[in-house]
């Protein structure tokens, strides 16, 4: 999507992905066919482009500050804050350093240790391993003193306890850094199940004051990142009506897709206009618009096909976003659906169509 919306700048984006004919590749001008953290990759993208992005955690910070250093190639967002976001415990310590409202948490190391923090803490509570986690992965949830043992055995490795959130519902904020500008996109809310992300919607159902606490709070965010670039801020909307943060991504993210057909300048344009040092597009958007992701439905890794899409594309204004990815798995984001409404349409009602929408597209044969 990085690739579709640089075209129409001029921007010719060069790719590295460790999957040969990527699915970046038919949008992008060249692709390096190498591993996210090889060192060697980055240094001949640097070589080649005249600026570094990326769109996924696992870069190795250490390998982009060097090439930075060596080539003279710009790097952003900063490999600093790459650095930051990678360990979620350093990244929740950063934000609650800097003011920014976090729910309680803890560092674990052991059993022992999760089982001391959530006496103080309380029970539920959500343990995430420190690093590489996603879409799920690398979270699980701790109901009570029986679940303990199993659930460190689970993360294996450094990690991190969060205290419960009785939250009212989860939103997203994308913050926009640009060459001294700052701007955010509306707020959107987010429907998650499995910790994976479903649906999305904007304008968010939420009172307005919180929407305007959401941007505030995203704005705070914004402060502590390093270099240019679009920054994806899920925040958790208290029972009480008050912000806490959840995560950053340090990229456009999936909470942020409906952007495309529902703001005048998509996240993804706006993510290679900042990092280019051009002028930030405006973040208006145009109409009330809704998202839902197509997850794989299928028990085995198998070649993708998607089923259903002419009965989708019936649909009035539905749009359908496929990712080219091969194969198929079991919950792996394959695509995404963004249906726009009229101007003054139910932003509970968009959700429900655009759940009703995605309904007859399968991957099962």
């Amino acid at each position: 999507m990085l690739g579709e919306a640089a075209a129409p700048l001029g921007i010719d984006l060069l790719v590295s992905d460790p999957t040969p004919d990527a699915p970046a590749a038919p949008v992008a001008r060249d692709q390096v066919v190498g591993a996210f953290d090889d060192e060697a990759t980055i240094r001949e993208l640097g070589e080649r482009a005249d600026v570094l992005t990326f769109e996924i955690e696992l870069a190795d910070p250490d390998a982009l500050e060097r090439v930075r250093e060596e080539t003279g190639t710009p790097v952003h967002p900063h490999p600093e804050t790459l650095r930051t976001i990678q360990d979620k415990l350093v990244q929740k310590r950063r934000l609650q350093d800097a003011g920014v409202p976090v729910p309680e948490f803890r560092a674990v190391d052991s059993a022992d240790d999760l089982g001391a923090a959530l006496d103080d803490l309380g029970y539920p509570a959500m343990l995430k391993a420190r690093e590489g986690g996603y879409d799920g992965r690398g979270n699980v949830p701790v109901e009570n003193p029986a679940d303990v043992e199993s659930a460190f055995a689970a993360i294996d490795g450094p990690a991190m306890v969060e205290a419960f959130v009785d939250f009212e519902r989860e939103l997203a904020v994308m913050g926009c850094l640009g060459d001294g500008e700052v701007d955010t996109f509306p707020v959107t809310e987010t429907i998650h199940e499995e910790e994976i992300l479903r649906r999305t919607v904007s304008p968010a159902r939420a009172p307005p004051a919180v929407s305007e606490r959401a941007r505030e709070v995203a704005r705070d965010v914004l402060d502590v990142m390093e270099g240019r670039g679009v920054y994806g801020i899920e925040l958790f909307e208290t029972s009480d009506g008050d912000i806490l943060l959840n995560e950053i991504a340090p990229r456009p993210h999936n909470s942020g897709h409906w952007t495309v057909e529902g703001c005048h300048t998509s996240q993804f344009e706006q993510h290679l206009r900042a990092v280019t040092g051009l002028p930030l597009g405006t973040t208006e958007r145009r109409c009330p618009t809704a998202s839902a992701n197509l997850l794989g439905d299928v028990d085995e890794r198998q070649k993708a096909r998607l089923h259903g899409v002419e009965e989708l594309l019936e649909r009035d204004r539905s749009a359908l976003h496929w990712y080219g990815k091969r194969e198929v798995y079991r919950l792996r984001k394959m695509g995404h659906v963004t249906l726009p409404g009229d101007g003054d349409a139910d932003p509970g009602a968009l959700v429900r169509s655009v759940r009703e929408a995605v309904r007859p597209l399968t991957f099962r044969n």
